[in-house]
């Protein structure tokens, strides 16, 4: 930490920094205004509307038929059918009727016609028999109101239509046209500046330059915001730089009603958001530093009047704390009730460790196991893309306790209305190949859920019946047999595909050009300044580079990154300069590859399991024609 960087001084509980916030925002009129019907999707009602007229405006028939007086077939049977002779008109919809419908007559009639004077019923026409010119037979009774749908009898003049508060949807928008009210007064759209801040960011399109990331914050908040009652207008990506960011962050405020930054507000050296906020108008920050995890750098303020946030900088850190903190007073605004999210119970399969003080949000993925819905932490950390979109849902841990253990009933609170179970779900080793293998199933409109935990956690999430199969890749030291050692019972062995294992580094390092895998690892072992990656524990490839390093424990030996593609860019982008991954991997980054291994891709498959429709189909793609020789275009070796 730089000498300069400050610290948070008061760090305030969610329920807290939630209740400040919304008293310095709220309570605050409305802005209303009309729109047309067509206009007016997604906002909130201002007023009450009451209904100006009857729906429908006149008794109306419901099937094709005939209108009848119910009196004249009260002895109808059918050995004596009723006679009726026809009204000479046809009532057709919009056609109002002309003649009175005496005893013993009855007048044609279409679907959603008015009912003429004197008839009290309408007969289907399947139902009658013609009985001559003129004339039809009726073989049953019918009883008074009988296919009518009366005056009034969907909606009453005079009755309150739909309540203030109420958005409006394409159902409401039909009962307005139904009632003929063409426009209605809304609350206005908050409109929301939505601005990103940092030297790192590119927009996407443009050329990413080294340790330069794209802007995400900007779009996904943005989206966010039009999501939930929201007109975001995106103001751009700013620097580190304090006068142009003060510049941007007034321009801004001065055309919204607010204000959304992300980044800046970490108190680091180069983070001023906050220290602009201050000076934007009274009564200026109401909490900086909140008792979250993710988002305990959150950043909330009024500034004359208008809300001003600033988001943490990672993308999972700033989507929970908008969603959490920053989307029920934007709702609020634009007059719309509170989210209604859907929960669902799920078991929590491992041990999440939290830190004490702090609400920790832990976002997850659901699968079913044997006793109902289990839990993954998705453990990508706050700066992770695809963990918020990947996710179905986070569960949350009080700010009281140290740990969720293991095996725990936990409240999990979905992202989306409904939990679509995964048609396939496999946990285990990440390998690139296992991509070509499912996509026929994303084709067939087969979900499939991947969770990459290391061969040995796969292992134990199958025993503990947690998925449907685990890609393995165990090498057993005492026979030099892949796979089949491990398998405990319940679970049978699939044979995937091989793939070549070995040392990565950088082409033109004179260090491990010209060598096998022992010879690099034993000149990297010589050089104190060659810095490895290395793999994460319970991963195969983790075992093989220990049986390579026999007991040495190298300059970044506890760097353990989770997938190949990580040790490859490691490597690629400097921050090490060897390690172990599998050769297609290699060769898309451009990286030198010497050949160690040809290893056992393979599949402990839940036997319990092995008839389901997401099982069979990835066993079929697997032996496919199509399957294999796209496996072998990619590098990998199908049995």
């Amino acid at each position: 930490m730089s000498v300069d960087q400050e610290q948070f001084l008061t760090v305030l509980s969610r329920e807290d920094a939630l209740a400040r916030f919304e008293a310095a925002v709220f309570p605050r009129r409305p802005v209303t205004e009309q729109r047309t019907l067509a206009d007016a999707i997604g906002c909130a009602l201002a007023h009450d509307v009451v209904a100006p007229i009857d729906v429908p405006p006149f008794d109306r028939s419901n099937v094709d038929g005939f209108a009848v007086r119910s009196t004249d077939l009260k002895d109808a049977t059918g050995n004596r059918p009723v006679r009726l002779v026809l009204n000479d008109e046809v009532i057709a919809c919009g056609v109002a009727p002309q003649l009175l419908v005496t005893s013993g007559t009855a007048t044609s009639i279409a679907t959603g016609g008015p009912v003429p004077r004197g008839a009290d019923a309408v007969v289907m026409i399947e139902h009658t028999q013609p009985a001559g010119e003129g004339a039809i037979d009726i073989d049953r009774t019918a009883s008074p109101g009988q296919y009518v749908s009366y005056a009034g009898s969907d909606i009453a003049r005079g009755e309150v239509l739909l309540r203030a508060g109420t958005m409006i949807g394409s159902r409401e928008i039909g009962m307005l046209a139904a009632c003929g009210i063409p426009q209605i007064s809304v609350v206005r759209k908050p409109k929301v500046a939505v601005l990103s801040t940092g030297d790192e960011l590119v927009a996407p399109g443009q050329s990413l330059r080294p340790a330069a990331i794209y802007d995400t914050n900007g779009p996904i908040v943005s989206a966010a915001v039009n999501e939930n009652g929201g007109i975001a207008w995106f103001a751009g990506s700013f620097p580190d730089d304090e006068t142009k960011l003060e510049a941007g962050m007034r321009s801004a405020l001065a055309n919204s009603d607010m204000l959304v930054l992300s980044g800046g507000t970490s108190k680091g050296s180069g983070d001023v958001s906050h220290r602009i906020v201050s000076r934007l108008g009274k009564p200026g920050v109401i909490a900086h530093g909140v008792a979250l995890k993710p988002g305990k750098p959150l950043c909330l303020a009024v500034c004359d009047g208008k809300p001003v946030v600033i988001l943490p900088g990672f993308p999972t850190s700033a989507m929970f704390t908008f969603h959490d903190m920053i989307v029920p007073v934007l709702r609020r605004m634009a007059g719309l009730p509170p989210r209604a999210d859907a929960k669902v119970q799920a078991r929590v399969p491992v041990r999440i460790a939290s830190e004490l003080g702090r609400t920790e949000f832990v976002m997850v993925s659901l699968v079913e196991g044997d006793d109902g819905l289990i839990a993954y932490p998705s453990g990508k950390g706050s700066g992770a893309i695809t963990a918020f979109a990947q996710a179905d849902g986070f569960l949350r841990i009080d700010a009281l306790a140290d740990q969720m253990a293991a095996g725990t009933e936990a409240e999990v609170t979905l992202f989306t209305p409904h939990v679509r179970v995964p048609d396939l779900v496999v946990i285990g080793s990440h390998c690139t190949g296992l991509d070509i293998v499912t996509a026929p199933l994303a084709r067939a409109d087969l979900s499939v859920r991947s969770i990459s935990v290391g061969s040995l956690g796969g292992l134990a999430a199958a025993s503990r019946g947690e998925c449907d199969m685990a890609p393995i890749h165990l090498l057993d030291e005492k026979t030099d047999v892949y796979n089949a050692p491990f398998l405990k019972p319940g679970l049978e062995l699939v044979p995937g595909y091989r793939r070549m294992q070995g040392i990565v580094f950088r082409r033109g390092d004179t260090r491990f050009e010209g060598l096998d895998a022992k010879g690099a690892v034993k000149a990297a072992l010589a050089d104190p300044t060659c810095m490895m990656v290395n793999r994460n524990q319970g991963a195969g490839t983790r075992i093989l580079i220990d049986r390579l390093l026999g007991g040495s424990r190298p300059e970044g030996y506890w760097n353990q990154p989770k997938s190949h593609n990580a040790v490859a860019a490691a490597v690629a982008q400097h921050r090490a300069d060897w390690g172990m991954t599998i050769a297609p991997v290699a060769y898309a980054a451009g990286l030198g590859f010497i050949p160690f291994a040809e290893e056992h891709y393979d599949f402990a498959l839940v036997t319990a399991r092995k008839n389901r429709p997401g099982v069979a189909a990835f066993l079929e793609s697997l032996r496919s024609k199509e399957t294999r020789a796209a496996l072998e275009q990619a590098g990998f070796r199908p049995v």
